[in-house]
């Protein structure tokens, strides 16, 4: 120990001790990178190993359910029992569905099922209802043939009422969305001007809107989130064309993928977008407007003109039996 002491104490032996440790300290910082372990893959690499065997385990206790006769509990609608066992979506498909709830602002699944559900149900309780009116309520002046015939034509309502239900509703959201959309563009425009992001005005008219057309403050808040979310930003703004179903729409989203594909001026395209949209909302007005004496002729001749003849002619045939 007292020879350790007296060789540490000699200043040459001293240094060289000092230059080793630099040294080594110097390697150590310049190696640390490179043996340093990637946290972050070992971590996800035990998240999905314990995603495995969760999902193990879950296929286990699946198989040992089925293997012993126990189920869960059936969370299915009543409507989507009915529809599945006696498999109405192929007996009473209808192709162009989807896109008509989407456009009533229907989405889901539920939507689906309750549609088949009433098309093959309100058939049976129409024909029932005027069968039970005509034959045993009121006595008409009218054959059994007759009377089928009617009850026939009753249960052939009840299979397109959904459908004009459907097309009522989608047209009534549609008459709504089109009322707000050319001020909504204008905010847009005054939103994007501002240096805002799509993104940013979307939320932003989505708010401001809703006052005007909750349908669409709704539909610009589904868009925002497609932007958020999809792949493809294209598909957000084809995907609000869709829901919409109006040509203004469909022009306006192809403008914006436009913009976003070739780099033009977003608030260019909008500015003429708007400009597009408020004159197709006058002259919608418009041709409502001439359009209003030819719906009108036939109540004047039918209430108007008889009411007209009684208060010129009533004097004259009054005077006439005087005399």
């Amino acid at each position: 120990m007292t020879a350790f002491a007296e060789w540490i104490t000699q200043p040459q032996n001293l240094f060289a001790v000092i230059a080793a440790v630099l040294v080594f300290a110097t390697v150590l910082t310049l190696s640390a990178p490179s043996m340093k372990s990637d946290n972050l893959s070992k971590r996800m690499k035990q998240v999905a190993n314990r995603r495995e065997e969760l999902r193990r385990k879950s296929r286990e206790a699946l198989e040992r359910e089925k293997a012993s006769g126990l189920r869960g509990k059936d969370t299915r609608s009543p409507f989507r029992k009915v529809v599945e066992s006696l498999n109405l979506q192929k007996l009473l498909e209808d192709p162009n569905l989807k896109t008509k709830l989407i456009q009533a602002g229907m989405r889901g699944q539920g939507p689906v099922f309750a549609f088949y559900f009433a098309r093959f149900v309100m058939p049976f309780i129409l024909f029932a209802v005027a069968a039970l009116y005509l034959f045993f309520v009121n006595d008409f002046d009218l054959t059994g043939m007759q009377r089928l015939t009617i009850a026939m034509g009753s249960a052939v309502l009840g299979y397109y009422a959904p459908a004009l239900y459907l097309s009522n509703i989608g047209q009534k959201r549609r008459e709504s969305i089109m009322q707000a959309f050319p001020d909504a563009l204008d905010l847009l425009l005054i939103c994007v001007e501002a240096g805002m992001s799509i993104e940013a005005a979307f939320q932003k008219v989505a708010g401001e809107i809703g006052s005007s057309s909750i349908e669409l403050a709704e539909e610009l808040s589904l868009t925002n989130a497609e932007l958020a979310y999809l792949q493809e930003r294209r598909l957000a703004y084809e995907n609000l064309a869709a829901r919409t179903g109006h040509p203004g729409v469909k022009a306006v989203a192809t403008a914006l993928i436009q913009a976003e594909r070739y780099g033009t001026p977003l608030g260019q395209a909008l500015r003429v977008m708007a400009k597009e949209n408020r004159d197709m909302r006058m002259s919608a007005a418009e041709k409502k407007a001439a359009a209003l004496p030819a719906k009108l002729t036939v109540p004047m001749i039918v209430f108007f003109l008889p009411v007209l003849f009684l208060v010129i002619m009533g004097p004259a045939a009054l005077n006439y039996q005087n005399m």
